[in-house]
């Protein structure tokens, strides 16, 4: 989806058309949720900063001078919201033994969950090993189902053209650092 249209469907959120307002959440949540866990933030609390996100555009939802860069904009919030979360957190650590008391074991059973924490372990191994670049790019592919390279171009600050290219290229780098891993074969 293009800045053009986004900024629109803002522009027409700003006359009261709801719909607008939800096609723009629907076109922008997955990328505001890949920014706030790109920050290192827990799944609940980037749902909370991606929330607070949308609370913020909508409180000032008429004073954003150029509609075009909502996503910008939403970015940026989204961001600045997850750094003042992760503040606020780390004022206000319970000590070990009371963080733990209160919480259920949600997971899988114990063999099911080592043969997946392997396996997971090689696959984040090798992907923390690419470049900056093609970690940001992957990720954020990964989250949403139609990416949007309008978006992705802007955030990135790559030519448009090159977004597909590059993301094979960093798929197949992650391939053969895989394949070329006797320990990923085994998994």
């Amino acid at each position: 989806m293009s800045d053009v249209h986004l900024g629109a469907l803002l522009e027409q959120a700003r006359s009261g058309d709801d719909a607008s307002l939800r096609e723009l959440v629907h076109e922008l949540n997955p990328v505001l949720w890949r920014v706030a866990r790109g920050q290192g933030l827990t799944a609940e609390d980037a749902a909370d900063v991606v929330q607070t996100t949308w609370l913020e555009l909508l409180r000032r939802l008429h004073d954003i001078r150029t509609p075009r860069a909502v996503t910008a904009w939403l970015i940026t919030a989204t961001r600045r919201e997850a750094w003042h979360r992760r503040e606020r957190a780390r004022r206000h650590l319970p000590d070990g033994e009371s963080a733990l008391r209160d919480v259920a074991d949600p997971g899988p059973p114990p063999d099911h969950r080592v043969l997946t924490d392997e396996r997971d372990r090689i696959l984040w191994s090798h992907f923390a090993r690419l470049s900056q670049r093609c970690r940001d790019l992957l990720g954020i592919v990964a989250q949403v189902p139609r990416p949007d390279y309008d978006v992705i171009s802007e955030t990135f600050g790559m030519p448009h053209g090159s977004i597909g290219p590059t993301r094979s290229r960093c798929l197949a780098k992650l391939r053969a650092m895989l394949l070329a891993d006797p320990a990923w074969a085994a998994s």
